[in-house]
C-alpha cells in the first residue's frame, strides 16, 4: 500500500459482510468518498483499513458503509460478544430437523414405500426454513440486487423462492390431492448453504483467535522503579526510559536494554533461538520473553504499538484475510449466471405466453428454468468436498482449519521450514565430551553433580547423558548460580565451575588444550560449555558440546517433497553454522539463518514475489507472521497455540513427514472440488435449455436438481478412501 505523511489511516470494524462481492462493494463505496486514497477490506477479520486525508471524518466513512448495505460497529464491542443465549449452530440444526421429514420419504419412494407427508404438512415445515431461517439470504440478496451485482445469496434466494412458490401454487391448485411439490428442494438448499456459512464463520473466528493469543503474551502490569521506589503499574502507562524490574521466572513486559543484573532469557517464543540466551548489562531484551534465574533492571526502549510483539501482531493481521481462490471463481461465475438465468426465465415466460396464449404453461416452463437453475449442487460442490477431505485428513492427524489452505496447498512448489521444534526435537542433547586428560566419565560425573537440581535445558541434557552412560554418581555442595555465565559448587571438596567461554576467559583459564575441538565444534554450530577446577592453581577439565538433534522422520519428509519437485528452504533464528549443519544432514536446498520474526515473514514474501507458491511449516510464536504471510501455513501441534491458530493446517503429530501428506490430500480434494463444480454447472447448462423449450417439466427439473446433489455428494465421499503414503 502506498503511504504519504499527509494521509491518515482509519481502521473500521464492519458487520454484515458474507462473501467476496461484499468486500468489493464496501471497498468501492469507501473509495468513492472524496479524500479517500485507498481502501482495503479484510473479510477474515471483518475490518477495513482506509487511507484518507485528515479532513475525512469517521461519520463519512460510516455513512458510506451504511449506504452499501452494511454497518460499522464499535471497535471495542464485537457483534459476537453482543450475542447471548443459543449457540451459533442452532439455525443449521433447526433447519436440518425441519427438512428431514421432507427428504426422507423421497428415498422411500425409490423402494416402493409411499410415505409422503400431506401438502399442508410439507408447507408447514418448509415455510419457517424459507422465510425465518433463510431470511439472511433475502436480506443479502436484496443488497446485492440494489448494488447491481450477483452473489451466492441472491442465487439462493431466487432458486429457493422459485421452488417454494411453485409448490404453493401447485398445492393451491390441488387442495384435495397429493400433487408433486418442491418444498424439500427449497428447504434442503437453505439448510446446506446455512451449514457452509456456519463453517465459514468458524474459520473467521479462528483467524482472529491467533491475534488474541498474541495479545495475551503481553503482561498486564509491570514493576516500575521511579524515584527510588518500585510499584506495579499497567503496561499501558510504562514510558520509554522507565526502569522496569524483572524477577526470576517472570515474562518481560516491554522491549528494553538491561541496566543491571545478569540472567538467561528464554526468547524462543520470539526469536526462535532454541536455547536460553545469556544476558548482561547492555544486552537488549524483547517483551514476551521469559526471564531465567537472575533479577534484571531494564530501561524501556519501546512500548505499545512500537514493541516487537505489537509489530508481530500487526504482521499477522495484515497477512490474514486472504480470499479463497475457488470462492472468487464461483462468485464471478454466479454474478454472470444470475442475470442470465433471469433473462432466460423471462424469455421463456414471454415466448410461450405470447406464442401460445397459454400463460399457465408459460409460467410452469419459466419456473422449471428457475428450478433447474437452483444452486443446490453449486452450493454443495465445494463444502461437500472440503468436509470429506478434512474429515479423512483429521483421521490421519492432519487438521485443516480453512478452505483456502485446502484449495491452495496443492499448488505448493516451495516448502519453508522453521528449524527448532519443527525439523529438530526442540531440546538440546549432549553430543560429545572432550576431557583434557583421562576418561570421559570424569568431567561428566562432576558436571552432572553440579547440575543435578537445575532445570536449565543444558543441565537436563548433561544429567540425562550421565544417567545413560552410568557415570559415577557424586553429590555437589554449596552450589550457586553464576547469572548469565554458568554454575559453581563443591564436588568431593573441590570447587568447580561449569559455564560459558566468557566465564572461562574471565577466570583467566587457558583454553588452548582443547582449542582444536572448540574450532571444529563452533564450525558445526554446537553450543559449548566448559568445566574447570578452581583454586591454586586453576585448571581446565573438559569441554561439553550440545546440539538439537533432527527428528527421525525429518530427512524422509524432505526427500518426499523433493520427489514431488518441491524446493525446500530452512528459515530459522539460530546461528548460520547450526542451521547449515541441519540443512546438510537433511538435504534441504536453501538456508536462511539468524532471521528475526518480522524478517521471517519478509523472506516468505520474497519467495512469493518470485512467483512461488509457498507453504511455511513452524511451531513457535516467532513463526506466526511467516505462517500467516505464506500461501499456506502449516503448524505443528507440539508447538504453541498461536502458531496453530495462525496456520491453516495443523499437524496433530509433531511429524514433518505429514507435510507431504497434507499437500497430497489438498491435491485430491481440489480435484474433487473442480469435478463437483463441473457437474453442478453441467446440469444447469444441459437442463436450462431443455426447460426453456418445454421439454423439461418442473417435476423432472426437481428430480434432476436432486440427482445433481446426489452425484456431487457421492463424488466427494470418494475422498474417504484416501490414505497417507506411509499408511498405504
Amino acid at each position: 500500500m502506498n503511504t504519504s505523511p499527509s494521509l491518515t489511516t482509519s481502521d473500521l470494524l464492519i458487520e454484515g459482510m458474507t462473501c467476496a462481492s461484499c468486500v468489493l462493494r464496501v471497498e468501492k463505496a469507501l473509495s468513492a468518498i472524496p479524500g479517500v486514497f485507498e481502501a482495503q477490506v479484510n473479510l477474515a477479520t471483518e475490518r477495513a483499513s482506509v487511507q484518507h486525508q485528515p479532513g475525512v471524518t469517521g461519520a463519512q466513512l460510516a455513512a458510506a458503509i451504511e449506504k452499501a448495505g452494511y454497518r460499522r460497529i464499535d471497535q471495542t464491542v464485537s457483534s459476537e460478544a453482543q450475542r447471548i443465549g443459543l449457540p451459533e449452530w442452532w439455525p443449521v440444526a433447526l433447519a436440518a430437523v425441519l427438512s428431514a421429514p421432507l427428504v426422507v420419504p423421497m428415498f422411500g419412494e425409490l423402494f416402493g414405500v409411499h410415505a409422503m407427508l400431506p401438502a399442508w404438512a410439507q408447507w408447514a415445515l418448509a415455510t419457517p426454513v424459507q422465510f425465518w431461517l433463510g431470511a439472511r439470504f433475502y436480506r443479502a440478496g436484496w443488497k446485492s440486487a440494489l448494488a447491481g451485482t450477483g452473489s451466492m445469496d441472491l442465487l439462493v434466494a431466487i432458486g429457493t423462492s422459485a421452488a417454494y412458490g411453485l409448490s404453493v401454487y401447485t398445492m393451491l391448485q390441488n387442495p384435495s390431492g397429493m400433487p408433486h411439490l418442491y418444498f424439500e428442494a427449497s428447504a434442503v438448499v437453505i439448510t446446506l448453504v446455512l451449514l457452509g456459512k456456519w463453517l465459514e464463520h468458524r474459520a473467521k473466528r479462528q483467524t482472529t483467535a491467533a491475534i488474541r493469543a498474541l495479545q495475551a503474551l503481553r503482561p498486564e502490569s509491570a514493576r516500575v522503579r521511579r524515584d527510588g521506589e518500585e510499584r506495579d503499574v499497567p503496561v499501558s502507562s510504562v514510558r520509554v526510559g522507565d526502569l522496569v524490574v524483572i524477577r526470576p521466572g517472570e515474562r518481560i513486559p516491554v522491549d528494553g536494554e538491561i541496566s543491571e543484573g545478569a540472567s538467561h532469557v528464554d526468547e524462543s517464543l520470539i526469536t526462535g533461538e532454541s536455547l536460553p540466551v545469556s544476558k548482561e548489562p547492555g544486552s537488549r531484551v524483547t517483551g514476551g520473553a521469559v526471564n531465567g534465574e537472575g533479577v534484571l533492571l531494564i530501561r524501556t526502549t519501546a512500548v505499545g504499538s512500537e514493541s516487537t510483539l505489537a509489530r508481530i501482531i500487526r504482521l499477522v493481521e495484515t497477512a490474514q484475510g486472504k480470499k479463497a481462490p475457488i470462492q472468487r471463481l464461483v462468485d464471478r461465475v454466479t454474478s454472470v449466471f444470475i442475470p442470465v438465468v433471469l433473462l432466460v426465465a423471462l424469455a421463456t415466460l414471454l415466448g410461450w405466453g405470447l406464442s401460445t396464449g397459454d400463460w399457465s404453461t408459460a409460467i410452469l416452463n419459466a419456473v422449471a428454468v428457475l428450478v433447474i437453475a437452483c444452486p443446490c449442487a453449486l452450493g454443495l460442490a465445494t463444502p461437500a468436498a472440503i468436509m470429506a477431505g478434512t474429515g479423512v485428513a483429521a483421521r490421519y492427524g492432519i487438521l485443516i482449519k480453512d478452505a483456502e489452505a485446502l484449495e491452495t496447498a496443492h499448488r505448493t512448489d516451495t516448502v519453508a521450514f522453521d528449524k527448532t521444534g519443527t525439523l529438530t526435537e526442540g531440546r538440546p542433547h549432549l553430543v560429545s565430551v572432550h576431557p583434557v586428560e583421562g576418561a570421559v566419565s570424569e568431567p561428566l560425573h562432576i558436571a552432572a553433580a553440579l547440575q543435578a537440581n537445575s532445570e536449565h535445558p543444558l543441565a537436563r541434557a548433561v544429567v540425562d547423558a550421565a544417567r545413560e552412560m552410568s557415570a559415577p554418581a557424586a553429590t555437589a555442595r554449596d552450589v550457586r548460580v553464576l547469572p548469565g555465565r554458568g554454575i559453581a559448587g563443591l564436588v568431593d571438596g573441590v570447587l568447580y565451575e561449569l559455564g560459558s567461554t566468557r566465564l572461562m576467559q574471565e577466570r583467566g583459564l587457558d583454553l588452548s588444550p582443547l582449542d582444536a575441538h572448540r574450532i571444529v565444534l563452533e564450525r558445526e554450530g554446537r553450543t559449548l560449555s566448559w568445566l574447570a577446577r578452581m583454586g591454586d592453581p586453576s585448571a581446565l577439565i573438559g569441554l561439553f558440546a550440545f546440539s538439537d538433534a533432527p527428528k527421525a522422520s525429518a530427512r524422509q519428509a524432505v526427500h518426499r517433497l523433493h520427489s514431488r519437485d518441491i524446493r525446500t528452504v530452512l528459515i530459522t533464528g539460530d546461528l548460520q553454522a547450526a542451521a547449515a549443519m541441519v540443512a546438510k544432514e537433511l538435504g534441504i536446498d536453501e538456508v536462511r539463518a539468524e532471521v528475526l520474526p518480522e524478517d521471517k515473514a519478509e523472506v516468505v514474501s520474497a519467495l512469493r514475489s518470485q512467483g512461488r507458491v509457498v507453504a511455511m511449516v513452524g511451531d513457535g510464536i516467532n513463526d506466526a507472521p511467516a505462517l500467516a504471510a505464506a500461501d499456506v501455513g502449516i503448524a505443528m501441534s507440539t508447538g504453541t497455540d498461536v502458531a496453530m491458530q495462525a496456520a491453516g493446517i495443523t499437524l496433530m503429530r509433531g511429524d514433518p513427514a505429514l507435510v507431504a501428506d497434507a499437500l497430497d490430500i489438498s491435491r485430491h480434494t481440489y480435484r474433487k472440488i473442480r469435478q463437483n463444480l463441473f457437474w453442478a454447472f453441467a446440469y444447469n447448462a444441459a437442463g436450462i435449455p431443455l426447460a426453456a423449450l418445454g421439454l423439461l417439466s418442473p417435476v423432472v427439473a426437481g428430480a434432476a436438481m436432486a440427482l445433481s446433489s446426489v452425484s456431487v455428494l457421492a463424488n466427494a465421499l470418494l475422498l474417504t478412501r484416501w490414505k497417507p503414503k506411509a499408511s498405504s
